[in-house]
């Protein structure tokens, strides 16, 4: 088991768990694992964000290893400028959707895809037995990396009709959630000719607009922005912009479930015969799909790690978690916001519907998710307590309790904060709605004991 990295990267509160001499040994065992340069470094908006990569270049240069900061970008512009530009790998300075007192590592490797889980313990047993670089022949040094956010925008552009899209003259909302997606997602709607509408379009590290986590709770603004302007479509990036949660013209907010249907049928219409990867919670909605279209669904545990390097050596053309990570594989085999966005609108150009009757014309799902604060310790208590009163339950990750494929409840710890997550579908909202508040309140019993 990992003793540092959660389901994305390492992450903690700065300062506290996550302090600069914690960095500072963390990134010589990174180096270490590397070997060789040059590396790409990049963070996000966080406060401390700037600091922390002084540190993380310092050290990979106290390694022997070179490196180049590409400043303030999204974790996919890293993640994708990391394998255009010909880097052997990459650091990424975030801690996503988690709030503004934590930061976080996220290494990549040279394909451009984040770590391997085993590749993760072998960064640890460097960290914990000291065993990295000592003494190299000369010091590395640090540059700088201008082109990041060009390629990225390029290389999106280049697997959409953008001359049809720019025929649209598409209205869209970009709520930037305060953000890094400010600084691409507005350049690559220009270079559309979208007419854009920002919301939270100044990068915070504290996240004053809603949080640093789009949820459907929180992106009334987007809803109320879309329907006051007429706009096609609406969008609502997380802190490091590699997820994103998509507003119909309606206003009406949609789950990632849903977002990743309509996009996934879109992108099977042109290329059959592929393959799906998506996580044990997403909704069952995906099968019969990808079966319309002679489409192969595999599931993976939770993270977009579990999906990403799934998706590589099989050359999956789509992989998708219900949060709002959608990785089109010919791009990247990552969650990447501004790409997923693009998809949309190649999608929205593409037929004289709007998003609200694409998505109107899914087949009815009726999923959600909840949470419950809860200490590690009590979420191991809880899982187990599961496992023995639904002896024949999925327990590849956490739990999931299941009637039949319609009808399900699964519990895991989050990997990146102290929480449980639980996640449900159900035929019907009445019966869904029944679902969650018996697990939540079964959860929060068994918790308290």
């Amino acid at each position: 088991m990992a003793k540092f990295f959660g389901t994305n990267g390492i992450r903690g509160v700065f300062k506290e768990d996550f302090s600069l001499e914690f960095v500072h040994d963390m990134t010589l065992a990174i180096a270490t694992y590397f070997k060789e340069g040059p590396i790409l470094v990049g963070y996000d908006g966080r406060d401390s964000s700037p600091i922390i990569t002084k540190t993380i270049c310092s050290a990979l240069n106290y390694c022997g290893i070179d490196c180049n900061n590409a400043g303030l970008v999204p974790t996919p512009c890293l993640e994708y400028a990391v394998k255009k530009l010909g880097y052997n790998g990459g650091i990424m300075i975030t801690a996503s959707h988690n709030p503004p007192q934590y930061n976080g590592v996220k290494p990549a490797a040279k394909d451009g895809v984040e770590i391997p889980r085993e590749d993760e313990l072998i960064i640890e047993d460097i960290y914990l037995e000291k065993t990295w670089i000592k003494n190299p022949p000369k010091w590395g040094i640090t540059g700088t990396e201008k082109k990041a956010i060009e390629v990225y925008v390029q290389g999106i552009l280049s697997h959409i009709d953008s001359e049809k899209i720019k025929s649209k003259k598409f209205k869209v909302v970009l709520d930037l959630g305060n953000g890094a997606q400010a600084v691409s997602a507005p350049i690559f709607c220009k270079n559309l000719e979208c007419e854009i509408f920002l919301i939270n379009e100044k990068i915070d590290g504290s996240f004053p607009g809603r949080g640093s986590e789009p949820t459907p709770q929180n992106l009334q603004v987007l809803s109320k922005v879309v329907q006051e302007n007429n706009a096609d479509l609406g969008i609502a990036f997380d802190g490091d912009g590699d997820r994103s949660i998509f507003c119909d013209n309606k206003g009406k907010i949609l789950t990632g479930d849903k977002s990743a249907l309509v996009l996934t049928k879109h992108i099977l219409q042109k290329t059959p015969k592929s393959i799906v990867v998506t996580c044990l919670n997403s909704g069952s909605n995906i099968e019969n799909i990808a079966s319309e279209f002679n489409s192969k669904v595999i599931r993976t545990k939770v993270g977009s790690v579990e999906v990403s390097r799934k998706m590589v050596p099989i050359n999956a053309l789509i992989g998708f978690e219900e949060n709002g990570g959608f990785m089109f594989g010919p791009h990247n085999q990552v969650r990447d916001g501004c790409m997923t966005l693009a998809l949309m609108l190649d999608l929205l150009a593409s037929s004289e519907e709007s998003l609200s009757q694409k998505v109107n014309a899914l087949p009815p799902s009726f999923t959600t998710k909840d949470k419950v604060n809860c200490s590690s310790e009590d979420a191991k208590k809880l899982i187990h307590s599961l496992k023995e009163e639904f002896p024949n339950s999925d327990t590849t990750d956490g739990i999931k309790i299941s009637n039949n494929p319609k009808n399900w409840v699964m519990i895991r710890p989050s990997g990146t904060e102290p929480i449980i997550r639980i996640y449900g579908e159900s035929e019907s909202q009445e019966k869904l709605d029944s679902l969650m508040s018996e697990y939540l309140q079964k959860a929060k019993s068994i918790i308290s004991r």
